[in-house]
């Protein structure tokens, strides 16, 4: 639309219920009744490129970018304005965006729904609302604070593009130089240190020979002849079997394989008749005598 215009009603103040009436109209806008007839948006009707929204609210009159500008020269205060006139006049350019170009509107759209939200928030009667429920005061606040904050980052947007730029503003040295970096090594160890690490490092690398040396086994056959000896020397009363094995076992390494030798060959002596054993209960020491010739004696085996 190349000469399309907005006319505007006049405002006569804050009051959100006298609706800011927009209208485009186009070269051909003045023909006659013959614009009747027209049945879609030409090229020549759709709006231009660069058409914004317009602001009809409490004494200032037009765009929004304007409107966001006065108000960071602080000639205009965001939060006294009126939301519902503002979601009036906003309601009025989509509708007339979507008349006239779909792809425009578009981009309105969700913006549109949720000031639609607001506008029919702010016109219900004020009952007792729910307290889990956000009130349309609220969300009026809540816009003014989004207008504010899309002031500041255009501020912030502003600052940055008055920044100087590299290879625009300001250009590298073309050819640097280099930094010739020169080290002076320090060293603070002894040569207690060097003698230290030197010999873990030996340590590391010896290669150490195991040997395992041969243990003497004491055979069965071995224990049963000193136990035969010992037997054979009792009166034929109850003694323990300790006493016995203490006179001939060794106090060293080899103590163990003997007592397991010497208990071995008391089982095998006792399987053959030649001694008697008795053990009064579980864990209790183990007594032993040698068996009367004329004794009863069931022979097991």
């Amino acid at each position: 639309m190349a000469d399309g215009s907005r006319k505007t009603g006049a405002s006569t103040g804050p009051n959100p219920e006298q609706m800011i009436e927009t209208t485009a109209q186009g070269q051909t806008g003045a023909q006659g009744p013959d614009t009747q007839d027209w049945e879609g948006p030409g090229f020549e009707d759709m709006p231009a490129a660069g058409e914004a929204f317009v602001v009809d609210i409490e004494g200032f009159e037009g765009p929004l970018d304007l409107l966001l500008a006065l108000a960071r020269t602080q000639k205009v205060d965001l939060a006294k304005i009126s939301i519902l006139a503002l979601v009036e006049q906003y309601l009025g350019f989509i509708a007339e965006a979507q008349q006239l170009k779909l792809e425009i509107a578009a981009d309105y759209l969700v913006m549109a729904a949720w000031l639609a939200f607001l506008k029919s928030r702010l016109l219900l009667p004020k009952d007792k609302e729910d307290p889990d429920t956000t009130s349309a005061e609220e969300l009026a606040q809540r816009l003014s604070f989004r207008l504010m904050r899309l002031n500041a980052m255009r501020e912030q947007a502003a600052t940055l593009l008055t920044r100087h730029r590299l290879e625009r503003d300001v250009f590298a040295r073309g050819q640097p130089e280099r930094i010739q970096v020169t080290r002076d090594t320090t060293y603070t160890a002894t040569i207690y240190d060097l003698l230290k690490a030197y010999a873990e490092q030996r340590k590391r690398t010896i290669k150490v020979i195991h040997v395992v040396k041969a243990r003497r086994v004491w055979s069965i056959k071995e224990a049963r002849q000193r136990l035969e000896k010992l037997v054979g020397a009792t009166a034929g009363d109850w003694a323990q079997l300790d006493m016995f094995l203490d006179q001939y076992l060794p106090r060293n390494e080899e103590e163990r394989t003997a007592l397991a030798s010497s208990f071995g060959a008391t089982l095998e002596m006792a399987r053959e008749g030649l001694i008697e054993l008795r053990q009064d209960e579980p864990f209790a020491p183990i007594y032993m005598r040698k068996r009367e010739a004329g004794a009863e004696w069931e022979k097991i085996g």
